[in-house]
């Protein structure tokens, strides 16, 4: 019901905000088998394509000592940010709250760890472009940004 000001006015109420608390924004973790590519890249696409509504991570069952050139210049070439990205150990995400798992590789896959808590998982493997020329990694991370992010849009309803 509106409310009525002192001449007698309708308006509408700001709706209260006292205890709704703001809902957390959900994270997803990418995982492959070296996290020097294809995880790498879909990090960096999820965080800019859903800025906001989902913090991506990335990590690797075996994890690879530097992030792929290829996979860096890839990234650059369509003005993603590459600071900072490095290869993690899977572990290290053990005790984090995730909320959906992305395996991007058949073998992590069968070899995704097992979280203290249930987590939805999806498998949505991309082509492997390590030893291919640059051509390969672009193409990987278009299909990256074609299927990877409507497929989490999808699964976390956003």
């Amino acid at each position: 019901m509106p409310a009525q000001d002192a001449a007698g006015r309708h308006h509408r109420q700001a709706p209260r905000q006292g205890g709704l608390k703001a809902k957390p924004m959900p994270t997803v973790l990418v995982l492959c088998t070296g996290n020097s590519c294809r995880s790498q890249m879909a990090e960096v696409i999820l965080n800019h394509d859903l800025a906001g509504k989902v913090r991506a991570l990335s990590a690797g069952t075996r994890p690879q000592p530097k992030v792929a050139t290829g996979a860096i210049e890839a990234l650059k070439l369509a003005g993603l940010p590459t600071d900072g990205l490095y290869p993690k150990d899977a572990d290290v995400f053990l005790d984090t709250a995730i909320d959906l798992v992305v395996t991007v590789c058949d073998n992590a896959k069968e070899t995704c760890p097992v979280f203290p808590r249930p987590v939805p998982k999806i498998h949505l493997p991309f082509h492997d472009p390590h030893g291919e020329p640059l051509e390969s990694f672009v193409a990987v991370r278009e299909d990256i940004r074609a299927r990877l992010v409507p497929a989490v849009r999808a699964a976390l309803e956003l």
